[in-house]
């Protein structure tokens, strides 16, 4: 299975989900038979592509954000040590 086709939603697989459209709409009935199979494999490998693209940004999003926090934590040690003195 894959998500909802829209283009809106995966920009970067437009022309694999419009093939794969066109093929199901002239192919009413061999769609179920594999006739549309190449087109899906071509969408199923742009969707692979994307969620590698949104995973990389989204781990290097987390790296800045656990920088962030530590560097917070390490600033409120800092100030309770100097506190406690």
């Amino acid at each position: 299975m894959h998500p909802l086709l829209t283009v809106k939603e995966h920009p970067h697989c437009a022309e694999a989900i419009l093939a794969l459209q066109q093929c199901h709409a002239e192919h009413p009935w061999q769609k179920f038979v594999g006739v549309c199979n190449e087109a899906k494999r071509k969408l199923d490998s742009c969707f692979r592509e994307e969620k590698r693209i949104k995973s990389a940004l989204n781990r290097e999003r987390a790296r800045k954000d656990h920088e962030v926090l530590l560097a917070k934590i390490r600033k409120r040690d800092v100030e309770q040590t100097r506190a406690e003195r």
